[in-house]
């Protein structure tokens, strides 16, 4: 099938790594010249050296103004905007600090308004575009464990609902994807040192994680970053083009809701 994606415009912020390299790889696989985002020139040369067909880096902080500044410079014109970017960690409610409130939402939420508000208007003017923001299931079941994260990933859904409503039948649709538990570098990084802790092997913490931190699930495994990125390039697509204002699970069945 052709997704319509040949010569579009993308940018995937954060995707050095993870389920935002498996996007930026996937979307230059259907034809789009794609940009790929991370902090660091090392990381972004890696990470476009690895990617086959048309593709540039811009190493470039988007949580911070100036970072995005500089986006914008080597950025002029987007067709289709991936918000990816975005981090967590495990800790106590109660361990949270001011400044972590803040971090966590000037990278995960404020950074894809940020982005959205400048291309977005381009993409308007064309009447064609594609916005997106990685959310997950825990914008929907706050993890205890990090409260602070599940807020930034709800923000996000109300962010692109929000956007969506703004401008209906404008020929610009703006997503949101609840990702479930995936085996990307941060979580795989994560787990491993969890299990040297634990002194137990990945398979073992693996399973438990399952049988109790995420019981719900169906798939009772971890996704892989291309089963997301899947769903992610479809939604970019000219195929996916009825969809709009709304919150695509990709989360194994985590989420017991069917509404």
């Amino acid at each position: 099938m052709d997704l319509g994606l040949k010569g579009k415009r993308a940018l995937v912020t954060g995707s050095t790594a993870g389920i935002g390299f498996a996007i930026a790889r996937q979307l230059a696989a259907e034809g789009a010249f794609v940009y790929v985002n991370g902090r660091t020139e090392e990381r972004v040369n890696r990470a476009v050296g690895e990617i086959e067909g048309k593709v540039d880096g811009v190493a470039a902080d988007l949580a911070t103004e100036e970072g995005a500044k500089k986006l914008f410079a080597r950025v002029p014109k987007l067709d289709i905007l991936v918000n990816n970017m975005g981090i967590f960690e495990a800790k106590p409610f109660l361990e949270i600090e001011d400044a972590e409130w803040r971090r966590f939402f000037d990278t995960n939420v404020l950074s894809g308004v940020r982005v959205t508000r400048h291309y977005l208007p381009q993409m308007l003017a064309q009447k064609w575009g594609r916005v997106l923001f990685i959310s997950s299931e825990s914008a929907l079941q706050i993890p205890a464990e990090m409260v602070h994260y599940g807020m930034t990933k709800t923000a996000q859904l109300a962010v692109a609902r929000g956007i969506a409503e703004s401008f209906p039948a404008s020929g610009v649709t703006v997503n949101s994807v609840l990702a479930g538990p995936t085996d990307s570098e941060g979580v795989a990084t994560f787990v491993e040192g969890l299990a040297r802790q634990q002194g137990k092997t990945k398979e073992e913490l693996t399973k438990e994680f399952f049988e109790h931190a995420r019981p719900s699930s169906l798939l009772k495994r971890w996704e892989t970053i291309d089963e997301i990125a899947s769903m992610v390039v479809y939604l970019c697509s000219q195929q996916a083009s009825a969809t709009t204002g709304a919150s695509v699970r990709v989360e194994g069945g985590v989420v017991k809701s069917i509404a």
